[in-house]
């Protein structure tokens, strides 16, 4: 087999399925790992929010640190057609976050090459995929 830098592409494609099946078992550990610690976090702040809504406080400073509730909305919408027509009619682009659909740029260039939406920019690279043998 070719060389690279000395180096046999055997060689740097073992190197490279090993690294990658280490790094997927640390991953799990982690992953199992912190999946425990995450349950305790979650009983732990339920019973935090218990204690301050049974006391009707906002906030309880403690020796090992200040413990405060607030409120987090998250927006979604479950009928897309009227939220557009709703983002058109009030003109708040806002609601949407600023990125594009790769997959749909992608598919929308393939379809149409010879048109290009103004202030696009393509960032292309080659990359290295490996499979097992």
């Amino acid at each position: 087999m070719g060389e690279s830098n000395g180096v046999s592409i055997e060689k740097l494609t073992n190197a490279y399925v090993k690294i990658r099946d280490k790094r997927a078992e640390l991953s799990a550990k982690y992953k199992e790992e912190d999946e425990i610690l995450v349950s305790q976090l979650d009983k732990i702040k339920q019973a935090l929010l218990d204690y301050c809504k049974e006391e009707g406080v906002e906030s309880v400073r403690t020796n090992a640190g200040l413990v405060y509730r607030s409120t987090r909305s998250r927006y979604w919408t479950s009928d897309w057609e009227s939220m557009y027509k709703f983002v058109l009619e009030h003109e708040v682009p806002e609601f949407f976050d600023k990125r594009l659909n790769q997959t749909n740029v992608k598919q929308f260039l393939e379809e149409n090459p010879d048109v290009l939406p103004a202030g696009l920019n393509v960032d292309s690279e080659f990359t290295i995929s490996v499979r097992r043998k």
